[in-house]
């Protein structure tokens, strides 16, 4: 059961824009704590293709127009508008399209679309029929990260089933529409999250990052005009058309409309996936799901996954929105809540965080593949207390010459968190130089002796 469905069904927990039946907006884990919520049949109870019948009605030009007034934007993380994506597609060009479903689910700290796989995968794949009708597909694919095996095995079946009812295959729904959708499972590597490696995986080379243009739109898998979308955008399609553009666009902000899956982890009292118009605010989670773990303080937090700037805790009303979270200088990115409380070494995250993108680097391009090695060696000094202050500023200019200078956004996700921890602290990183090592080492003299007993717990 997600905490988002639990709240709203129960009625508990408050937060500081009114009741949680008025914060949080079930709709894709609307019924992910109910027995056997994956299937065919539960998914049917609860209006299962039926948004898929009243686009199947429409013209696909109109569809393609009609998503796109909706305000739908893609929830992998750059947030680009999904309409507008499948426009891009062009059309009479006698070659066949595609969509591929990006599910390589992998950023450190997101973990949205695994569950909604695991929990409602139909939705999944009405929203993959509805989109392949738009931009007149009869191929699509969803490539999943291939070590979510459980997952891997539900999809499969829900395909299966999707088939056997009509929903998949040919002439669907008496609508002359054919369509085949395989289910590729991915090998593990987090670069082929990004779209071009996605191809390039999925066609059977090694995954890296491909130059652009030309883009996936003109020229994708085999070379032919491809829409590449997050899962929880294309599961969002279904709910649109069958309650109405209208009804998405009067949740979240001008800009920024609609429902979306924020996932909550690190030293919270309640963890997990909640389901809340865009707009709601860290603050408000963490009111309805019990606030940091007992005893303890929010020292920082991502908005979207570790690739995104660092916030503190003045930042706990930011509107948790694209124009929100811009304008107080991060990204939303993948809605990947991570909060750490006071016993929380910065510099150790971030420097796990560098190894991950260090060791998750493709090679292809050189800003990335030695730009990573040398922000880890540096940190792992610095947390080790062999530093100099000089190194402070080495860390800048190096995460400086990665930062847009990269083939693909793996090297400004690791740029980014660097940066924002030298702003907000650079103090910290200066402690380890000083006092050479962690002060949040329990074997060592704290400097933090006026909260000394508060940064003996375990380091994130």
């Amino acid at each position: 059961m997600t905490l988002a469905t639990e709240i709203n069904d129960n009625g508990n927990g408050n937060g500081n824009g009114g009741s949680p039946e008025k914060l949080l907006a079930p709709v894709l884990s609307a019924f992910w704590d109910q027995p056997e919520s994956w299937t065919l049949e539960t998914y049917r109870r609860h209006e299962g293709y039926e948004g898929l019948r009243k686009a199947l009605a429409m013209a696909p030009d109109d569809l393609i127009a009609y998503v796109k007034d909706s305000g739908l934007r893609g929830r992998g993380g750059a947030g680009f508008p999904t309409g507008m994506k499948w426009q891009f597609i062009p059309q009479g060009d006698g070659k066949p399209h595609y969509l591929v479903v990006n599910a390589d689910e992998s950023e450190p700290g997101t973990c949205k679309d695994i569950p909604l796989l695991f929990a409602n995968p139909h939705s999944l794949i009405e929203g993959i029929v509805i989109a392949c009708y738009a931009i007149r597909s009869s191929h699509a694919f969803i490539y999943l990260r291939g070590e979510v095996v459980p997952v891997l095995r539900r999809l499969h079946e829900a395909v299966r089933e999707a088939y056997e009812a009509g929903y998949l295959g040919t002439n669907i729904l008496d609508s002359g529409l054919d369509l085949e959708l395989t289910v590729h499972a991915g090998a593990g590597a987090y670069i082929c999250g990004e779209e071009t490696a996605l191809l390039d995986s999925l066609e059977g080379r090694r995954g890296q990052p491909r130059l652009r243009p030309p883009f996936p739109a003109v020229a994708g898998l085999y070379a032919c005009p491809t829409v590449v979308n997050n899962v929880e955008s294309i599961a969002s399609v279904p709910a649109i058309l069958n309650r109405g553009k209208d009804w998405f666009k009067s949740m979240g902000s001008e800009k920024s409309p609609g429902f979306t899956l924020y996932s909550l982890s690190g030293h919270v009292a309640g963890p997990g996936q909640y389901e809340a118009p865009l707009g709601i605010t860290l603050r408000q989670l963490l009111d309805m799901s019990g606030g940091m773990r007992p005893g303890h303080r929010l020292k920082f937090w991502t908005p979207g996954g570790s690739s995104t700037p660092m916030f503190t805790d003045d930042h706990l009303d930011v509107p948790l929105d694209y124009e929100g979270v811009g304008a107080a200088g991060s990204m939303l990115g993948t809605k990947a809540l991570q909060c750490f409380d006071e016993t929380t070494c910065v510099v150790r995250a971030v420097t796990r965080w560098t190894e991950f993108y260090a060791h998750e680097s493709c090679g292809k391009c050189t800003p990335c593949r030695e730009g990573t090695y040398w922000l880890v060696q540096l940190l792992r000094d610095i947390e080790a207390g062999k530093g100099q202050m000089s190194d402070l500023d080495k860390l800048n200019d190096i995460a400086d010459n990665i930062n847009g200078k990269s083939f693909c956004a793996l090297g400004d996700g690791a740029a980014s968190p660097i940066f924002s921890s030298l702003k907000y602290f650079r103090e910290e990183y200066e402690q380890h130089i000083t006092g050479k090592g962690c002060p949040f080492d329990p074997a060592r003299s704290t400097v933090w002796a006026d909260d000394k007993n508060a940064h003996q717990g375990v380091n994130a």
